[in-house]
């Protein structure tokens, strides 16, 4: 049983899709199961929908309309008849999304969230199966909900692992081709929960896991994992083996190749991830797995955009202790904050976080009551793994520093 798992860039188009069947065609589908993340941009664009929807309804339909034109481009671009049962699949989809934004009561924005993004990955795995079939590539279309469950913790749900791996025992096939959604689960009450940004990773390895697959492999528009993303970083370097200890340090530390959960259910079974190029899938590319650090041995560079960095002390410049930093932690897990470096001195303490949530105004009020802050917003975070002095003058350079901090395999620097 192998788990593949394929990306919104690897079918954001006709062609992609096209060429996500060649690769399927060109390493083998029997007993294999597809993960699908949304087309393209299209998680983004209905963001933008959920955004119109509570802060300004004229333009909500005009946004929708942009997410429909968007897929119905596509399938009229891969079906040659409109009359192909895919385009009433496809409608009904919608018409089922017009139908909550019409009739929801709930105020709460992650729950909104949660039950209006899914239509992406709903929307690319009906017309990616659709098309498998129609050129011969027969296969099962699963909706993920009825197999993942979770608690109902929005946006970043936690998964259910005794109720999952009993519906994925009970129910999934693994004889046949089966394509299902990424990202996506539901919780007791048969709600959608989202596994979080970029969770179709995960998806992936929560399968693998339930099912003792031989590999999970991702599709990418890169070879493999690189020592640097290259949107940001000049001669990026595949790395052909990483061991599960330092990718879950990447990822950790925020490298976007690899999501932070994916890794553990997959290292307690030793199931190698793979992470491959769908322009190229005969090349090798990274293996992740049982192995000893990197190869090859580089420095690996990692940035995180829009942090916010919180310098904090006390009001009388007593120390900051043990009961002070209690405070601090409990507030920020009150407020959602994912918290990426933290800093402290005698009199001080600094914290690097992202505002996923938008609750910093919240934090910051709470905050004031007992510590004087300093507030540095739209921050950049690197982290350099492996650092040598080369790589840190390289990230340095020509950079305002507002945080440095070093330890014996890592390097984490917050910039304006």
């Amino acid at each position: 049983m192998r788990i593949f798992k394929f990306g919104g860039a690897s079918v954001k188009n006709a062609e992609g899709v096209k060429n996500l069947a060649s690769v399927l065609q060109q390493v083998g589908h029997e007993h294999t199961l597809v993960v699908l993340s949304a087309m393209g941009k299209t998680t983004n664009a209905l963001e933008v929908v959920i955004h119109n929807y509570f802060n300004t309804k004229p333009e909500l339909q005009s946004a929708l309309q942009e997410v429909k034109s968007y897929h119905n481009g596509i399938v009229l671009d891969l079906f040659e008849h409109t009359e192909h049962p895919v385009f009433k699949k496809v409608a009904a989809l919608f018409q089922d999304l017009d139908y909550f934004l019409n009739r929801n009561k709930s105020p709460d924005y992650n729950f909104v969230y949660d039950q209006v993004i899914g239509y992406g990955e709903l929307l690319s795995t009906t017309i990616v199966s659709a098309y498998l079939n129609a050129i011969g590539l027969t296969n099962t279309w699963l909706d993920v909900r009825e197999f993942i469950k979770t608690d109902d913790y929005y946006r970043t749900a936690n998964v259910e692992w005794d109720i999952t791996q009993a519906q994925i025992r009970a129910k999934f096939n693994p004889e046949v081709l089966n394509v299902t959604q990424g990202f996506l689960a539901s919780d007791a009450n048969n709600f959608s929960t989202t596994l979080g940004r970029e969770g179709s990773d995960y998806t992936a390895a929560i399968f693998a896991f339930c099912l003792n697959a031989e590999s999970v492999t991702i599709w990418k528009d890169v070879p493999g994992v690189l020592n640097a993303d290259p949107r940001y970083f000049e001669n990026a370097q595949l790395l052909n083996v990483i061991s599960y200890r330092e990718a879950i340090e990447l990822a950790f530390y925020g490298a976007s190749v690899i999501h932070p959960k994916t890794l553990q259910p997959l290292q307690q079974k030793e199931i190698p991830l793979y992470v491959k190029s769908f322009l190229n899938p005969k090349n090798p590319g990274t293996m992740v797995g049982k192995a000893s650090g990197i190869d090859p041995q580089t420095p690996c560079f990692i940035v995180k955009k829009n942090q916010v960095l919180v310098s904090l002390s006390s009001l009388d410049f007593s120390y900051i202790v043990e009961e002070n930093i209690s405070e601090i932690f409990r507030l920020l897990h009150l407020y959602k904050m994912k918290v990426d470096v933290i800093q402290n001195s005698a009199i001080s303490f600094a914290v690097c976080f992202e505002n996923t949530y938008n609750n910093l105004d919240k934090l910051i009020q709470h905050l004031k009551a007992k510590f004087k802050v300093n507030v540095y917003e739209n921050v950049n975070l690197y982290t350099v793994r492996h650092y040598n002095e080369q790589a840190i003058a390289s990230v340095e350079k020509g950079k305002e520093l507002l945080l440095k901090q070093l330890t014996q395999e890592t390097l984490q620097i917050v910039t304006k």
